[in-house]
């Protein structure tokens, strides 16, 4: 009996140094398919943050020319909402001209009107040329010769130009000194 009992005890033992190999070999396996797996994971992982990097770059490009696009927009309606206001500046000019040295109240109502049309058109970036410092081509537009004036000078302004932020939005009519 306890060479039966011996026997079956290495029996165990035997099946249990088995099972002790058939897992070392299932945990190696199990292992190395796990690092194989981290591995996949890892480089679809590093794939997934590029392409977010590139979705937000090019959200951000997106951004940057709508508003490029918004402002030059605005722009471009500033531009020509102003030089049709210009037309009703040259008109209320004229009527103070008009009415030359007489003063009344509807003469004076036109010199008011035309100084708060001024006032809102400066506030938006729209200035008269300069046409105290002689003629300057980027500014101004030569429509004749003035015998009166001296040379490279402007003699008479026949209508004011006028500048938006800087740009050129209508150029000075004038007569110019030989």
């Amino acid at each position: 009996m306890a060479n039966e009992q011996n026997e079956q005890a290495q029996d165990i033992q035997q099946e249990q140094n088995a099972q002790n190999e058939n897992v070392e070999q299932v945990s190696e396996l199990g292992i190395e398919d796990l690092q194989a797996k981290v591995t996949e994971l890892e480089d679809s992982l590093k794939l997934e943050k590029a392409r977010a990097a590139n979705a937000i770059y090019e959200a951000e490009k997106t951004k940057e020319r709508l508003t490029r696009e918004a402002e030059k927009h605005k722009d471009a309606v500033l531009e020509k909402f102003a030089k049709e206001l210009l037309n009703s500046v040259d008109n209320l000019e004229r009527a103070i001209q008009a009415a030359g040295a007489e003063e009344n109240p509807v003469v004076e109502g036109v010199k008011l009107t035309l100084k708060s049309l001024l006032a809102t058109l400066e506030k938006f970036g729209v200035v008269e040329a300069d046409t105290t410092n002689g003629f300057n081509a980027d500014l101004h537009q030569a429509v004749g010769i003035d015998p009166n004036a001296k040379a490279n000078q402007i003699g008479n302004v026949l209508q004011k130009g006028y500048t938006l932020n800087g740009r050129l939005l209508r150029p000075a009519m004038v007569m110019v000194g030989q």
